[in-house]
């Protein structure tokens, strides 16, 4: 027997994967091994054959950002001709839009802005709190934490404490690229490094905030550090966190000062299941048919993903690459059903909204 083949009988056998049987996988496997190896584990940890998504909407309330990441095409600088802060009364427009059509998510995120302190987001969020009380507010990458901390003179528990009292919900996995400070510093060299990515997700985990865990990967990084991001995000679960969701997501270089090509359909899958094989204590793999599309979108579903994220009224970050899928509800239940699974609608926390029944 090959050491692939070893690999791929001893996780099935329920032996702890390691570093380097997870890049053997990645670089030596094929696909179609790593892919069944993962809908295995896939239909263990949901043997329902559900596959959910969530109503929300991205609203990106600020393109202004001191990072200036190489591999973003969205951010501007404070005095450029676009540069925007949207005004509290745009934002609460656009929440009660995705209120009408049903959505549960707001996922609200932007640059790191420079004047933007912590008593801003608290005027926000109890405002968003006390008019739309039924929607989680899922906001604010580490990055951007990060970053209110700095500006207001804070510390970084004292930061997530007031956020939480003012009506944060739950905070996203943005800005984790990939977590090696080699390739941040290449790609993101203003931006946090790992371990501050990492501080962030603990303090939210240790006062009870829910959390989510992503990897951009294709830009500059080796096979060996995607498979090192990924056991740190496993790691950090371990050690108390409250990852919901993993999403990992491709590069996209339109429009960017990296530039380059974007990772294929081959390597997307392979790293979305090593995903799945790898992370055996978070319980949701979400496709990421924001950057891949919807056909690739169910094929995803056999190499481990039970989630396909949410609908995205509005989404402006990636779009700014030139990477422009849209997808309404309607559209996601049908994907879903095409593939052969029963469709339900979640809320962030993955409590059961609505159920689909295929016509």
């Amino acid at each position: 027997m090959n050491a692939v083949a070893t690999i791929i009988r001893n996780v099935e056998q329920g032996a702890a994967i390691t570093r380097s049987d997870a890049l053997r996988l990645l670089t030596d496997a094929d696909l179609i091994q790593v892919g069944k190896l993962a809908n295995g584990i896939r239909c263990r940890l949901h043997p329902d054959n559900l596959v959910t998504f969530v109503k929300d909407r991205n609203v990106n309330y600020t393109n202004i950002c001191e990072s200036k990441c190489r591999f973003c095409a969205f951010y501007r600088d404070e005095g450029a001709t676009d540069a925007y802060l949207l005004a509290e009364e745009e934002i609460f427009a656009k929440i009660r839009e995705l209120v009408a059509q049903g959505g549960t998510q707001l996922l609200m995120q932007g640059g790191l802005h420079p004047g933007l302190g912590i008593d801003w987001f608290e005027r926000l969020f109890r405002e968003i709190k006390a008019r739309f009380p039924a929607v989680q507010n899922h906001s604010l990458s580490p990055a951007e934490i990060t970053q209110i901390a700095r500006v207001s003179k804070l510390s970084l528990p004292e930061t997530v404490s007031r956020l939480k009292a003012a009506g944060l919900d739950s905070v996203p996995g943005g800005g984790a690229e990939i977590l090696v400070d080699r390739v941040r510093a290449e790609i993101s060299p203003r931006k946090i490094g790992w371990e501050g990515w990492a501080a962030v997700m603990r303090e939210a985990a240790r006062q009870g905030l829910p959390t989510t865990a992503t990897m951009m990967f294709g830009s500059t990084e080796t096979p060996e550090e995607v498979v090192e991001h990924i056991f740190r995000v496993r790691e950090l679960q371990a050690d108390g966190g409250s990852f919901t969701a993993f999403i990992p997501w491709t590069f996209q270089p339109g429009n960017t000062e990296l530039g380059g090509q974007t990772a294929t359909g081959v390597e997307y899958l392979k790293v979305l299941a090593l995903s799945r094989i790898v992370l055996d204590n978070i319980p949701n793999i979400q496709a990421s048919w924001v950057t891949q599309g919807a056909k690739m979108a169910q094929v995803a579903l056999f190499f481990g993903a039970n989630d396909l994220g949410g609908t995205m009224l509005e989404e402006n970050v990636v779009a700014a690459a030139g990477c422009r899928f849209r997808m309404s509800g309607d559209e996601m239940v049908n994907l879903i059903h095409g593939a052969g699974f029963r469709a339900a609608q979640r809320t962030t926390l993955y409590r059961i909204v609505t159920t689909f029944d295929q016509g």
